[in-house]
């Protein structure tokens, strides 16, 4: 018979919840699970938060950019502020774990989007292709990053469990 750690009440999440007699690095995750999906959350948001606000601080040379990823000027003009404030908030809002599910779900369409602008490596050659190439497999990554976000919620340290709470 296994002992099982739980809850103090019926209705807090039992992710925590694992047998006594299951391996130290099974209760060590589930011990700091909590912890651990709010540090995953700033490492993975925190990049998104930083890239939004540089380019909402520069956004004729974030629009620039995009018209030499081919974007016509028009519409990059219009692209570049939408872009860069659906980065800077959808980052925020997976740092402070607030509408995280939605947040993940917007940022996930957002890399997809912009992987498919900047770093089209298959018309490319040599050096540049296996560049953007390895680009465009390390946002394949984030896009997993913000699944795992999507699929696990903001986890207990969040605006979300706050929110849940007041209301």
């Amino acid at each position: 018979m296994s002992t099982v750690t739980r809850r103090s009440s019926p209705n807090q999440s039992t992710r925590g919840a694992i047998a006594s007699d299951q391996p130290r690095i099974d209760r060590g995750a589930a011990a700091w699970s909590d912890i651990v999906c709010l540090l995953g959350r700033i490492l993975i948001g925190g990049i998104f938060v930083q890239s939004g606000f540089q380019k909402l601080m520069g956004l004729d040379a974030f629009a620039a950019g995009l018209v030499r990823n081919g974007i016509p000027g028009t519409i990059a003009q219009v692209l570049a502020p939408i872009g860069a404030a659906v980065e800077f908030v959808g980052g925020l809002a997976i740092v402070f774990g607030l509408m995280t599910r939605y947040a993940a779900v917007l940022m996930i369409l957002f890399v997809i989007v912009a992987t498919l602008i900047s770093h089209r490596f298959w018309p490319l050659q040599g050096a540049e292709r296996r560049t953007q190439a390895v680009q465009f497999a390390k946002n394949a990554a984030i896009i997993g990053g913000f699944l795992f976000v999507f699929a696990t919620g903001a986890g207990r340290v969040s605006l979300d469990r706050w929110w849940r709470r007041v209301a």
